[in-house]
């Protein structure tokens, strides 16, 4: 499909202070190579950053120009309202999900953009992701997600249905359910998804790996904290009020998180790479 007849989009970032500066440059760089760039990239800035991140901002702002937007937040708000702060400056109908240390395929947006050229009833949109070692890029595993608009609302049930480093979604529909819910800790992801859903947005996943996405001992020592395990299960209890999931559908998916809680991690990295459905 020919690039020009593909609708523009807004790439939506946050970075905070924590962030290791390299893997922020090869986020950035991952975006810039794009085969069908985006014409505008909005970073939202969670608070004071550190001084190698503020100098690879300039240098990214020098390149990019009026293409990258930064927005800089006085204190650290974290991920949710970063996200609704900067879609209030995204200009485009179509928003691009982005972490600040995961890295898009050079074809990532190509092939989502001819995806909702080709499909306009398309509301929200994902695909697969590849999980590797930060620490010396080898593959952990690809994490399959359902393709068709039924199949993501049966899973979303009682997983996220979607990768959430790969989203692609109408504006005008997350400013419709009214953004991401700052009253969630975590998995706050997962809620906006549901939502979306609720609202009536059509979905898809592209069987395809388009991102790729860095594990590190943090992002394991967070799968299986307590305070990950609570922001599950108040998540899983919102959905349900919602009415969107069964009784069932609430607590099966508790039970296993809390087991996965309990047990030894080695064993928790062993059910985490059956649960990657490779």
């Amino acid at each position: 499909m020919e690039k020009r007849i593909l609708k523009p989009y807004s790439v939506l970032m946050s970075v905070y202070k924590g962030e290791n500066n390299e893997y922020f440059k090869a986020s950035m760089d991952s975006l810039c190579s794009q085969t069908y760039p985006a014409d505008e990239i909005v970073l939202v800035c969670d608070g004071p950053l550190s001084e190698e991140l503020n100098k690879s901002i300039s240098e990214y702002k020098d390149k990019l120009s009026d293409v990258l937007k930064v927005i800089q937040l006085p204190e650290n708000k974290g991920t949710a309202y970063c996200a609704n702060e900067g879609l209030k400056h995204c200009k485009n109908e179509f928003v691009m999900k982005m972490d600040s240390d995961d890295v898009c395929v050079e074809t990532r947006a190509e092939k989502q953009m001819s995806f909702l050229s080709e499909n306009p009833d398309t509301d929200i949109l994902g695909s697969y992701i590849e999980e590797f070692k930060s620490a010396d890029n080898s593959s952990i595993g690809i994490r399959q997600t359902p393709t068709t608009h039924e199949g993501i609302v049966e899973f979303a049930k009682r997983r996220a249905p979607f990768n959430n480093q790969t989203l692609v979604y109408r504006k005008s529909i997350a400013e419709k359910i009214g953004g991401y819910s700052n009253e969630l800790i975590r998995c706050e992801d997962y809620d906006f998804m549901v939502r979306m859903l609720m609202a009536g947005a059509k979905s898809a996943n592209i069987p395809e790996v388009l991102v790729r996405y860095r594990v590190n001992k943090d992002n394991l020592k967070r799968r299986r904290n307590w305070k990950n395990t609570k922001s599950f299960f108040a998540v899983r209890k919102k959905i349900y009020k919602m009415g969107f999931s069964s009784f069932w559908d609430y607590i099966l998916p508790c039970i296993g998180q809390f087991m996965l809680f309990i047990t030894p991690s080695c064993i928790t990295g062993l059910v985490y790479k059956i649960m990657l459905r490779k």
